[in-house]
């Protein structure tokens, strides 16, 4: 199983930002996607998450402001951030899991290896 995240990069605060995951070697429509964030000294954190059934769910430090999608037939899950903030900045990680998984990290399935966002002010 592979996810390979895209997308990251250097941007403004106000700014966007598009990031994507490629999954491979799953059966990826049975899958809850996420993406967790991991800042500098800090544990990693859950951001957003989309379920099989395409329901979706988010971190409140990101709500109204991010977006999780997925396509099915693409083997793949995108996070679009919108109006980025300097605290936002962290390595973001694409996770796939068999459930909702905002807490016990040892339940996700497979990992990416990682993405970075970083938000100047």
């Amino acid at each position: 199983v592979q996810l390979v995240e895209s997308g990251g990069g250097l941007v403004q605060a106000g700014g966007s930002l598009r990031l994507s995951c490629a999954a491979s070697g799953l059966v990826f429509r049975t899958y809850d996607m996420h993406w967790f964030r991991q800042a500098p000294g800090k544990e990693r954190e859950f951001v957003a998450a989309i379920r099989w059934s395409g329901s979706t769910t988010y971190a409140d430090s990101v709500k109204g402001r991010f977006i999780i999608s997925r396509d099915n037939a693409k083997n793949m899950v995108a996070l679009q951030m919108n109006s980025l903030k300097p605290e936002d900045t962290a390595v973001y990680f694409c996770a796939a899991a068999r459930g909702l998984i905002r807490m016990n990290l040892d339940d996700v399935n497979y990992w990416g290896r990682g993405t970075q966002v970083t938000v100047s002010s």
